[in-house]
């Protein structure tokens, strides 16, 4: 546990060192709400959608998530290219362990932005629910944050080149992240979306964020919550497994 916790205290720290990685991890986000919500709203209002920021802003925190878990996989192909991920793997400790603790702090880094995005989006009009339902929100940020962050482990413990890890992650990452209904509600698609949509892992990670902090669930928090624990154990076995195979 010692070693699974200096590396999750090391991966917050190497990630706050870098501020130009903060802002444009935050920056994004906070674009797409102000550009989406006040450029929207009106319409979505006029359509019987309600308020569209209350709407929005799940979305956008599981955006600010998503990238910034993801993309914490990129410093395992830093590392192996400048040989510091030889240093750790040399170390007589478990790979198991070296990849939790580095999963779980590209994971709580996640949280962190999530956290700084909800508080944001405060001051644009997002009204919050009660304490209980905004510890239940916590919690869903981390299954999104960790589920990631284990698949950016996925990858990157695959790849050598970092910018092929960028182009896969675009790949894979901008379409759960539009089929997950994060900008824009489901109902009322064609069938085909729907079906796709459940398959988005994202998706039931959006709905419980909307669950927990604006209300208008389809599944179920417990559903939602399955779903998400069972998807993010099926990572970590096998981000485990591959990085316990990276040759050095």
């Amino acid at each position: 546990m010692k070693v699974i916790y200096i590396l999750w205290l090391r991966q917050i720290k190497r990630y706050y060192r870098a501020k130009s990685r903060i802002i444009g991890s935050i920056a994004q986000p906070l674009l797409f709400l102000l550009a989406f919500g006040f450029g929207f709203g009106p319409i979505f209002q006029k359509g019987g959608g309600g308020n569209y920021i209350q709407f929005l802003v799940p979305g956008i925190i599981a955006m600010g998530i998503l990238f910034t878990a993801v993309f914490s996989g990129i410093e395992i192909i830093w590392d192996k290219q400048f040989g510091f991920l030889k240093e750790t793997l040399v170390a007589p400790v478990s790979r198991l362990k070296i990849m939790i603790g580095r999963t779980l702090g590209g994971g709580t880094v996640a949280v962190i932005q999530g956290v700084i995005i909800l508080a944001v989006s405060l001051f644009v009009g997002f009204h919050l629910p009660g304490p209980h339902m905004i510890i239940l929100s916590l919690i869903f940020m981390a299954l999104i944050a960790f589920l990631f962050a284990a698949l950016g482990t996925v990858i990157a413990s695959l790849l050598e080149d970092m910018q092929g890890f960028q182009l896969i992650m675009n790949f894979l990452l901008m379409p759960l992240f539009f089929l997950s209904g994060a900008l824009f509600p489901l109902q009322g698609l064609p069938r085909v979306f729907t079906i796709i949509a459940s398959m988005d892992p994202l998706f039931y990670g959006i709905e419980g964020l909307r669950g927990t902090l604006v209300s208008g669930l389809h599944l179920g928090l417990f559903h939602d919550f399955l779903i998400l624990s069972a998807i993010t154990a099926i990572l970590f076995v096998i981000g485990s497994y591959l990085f316990s195979k990276i040759e050095i």
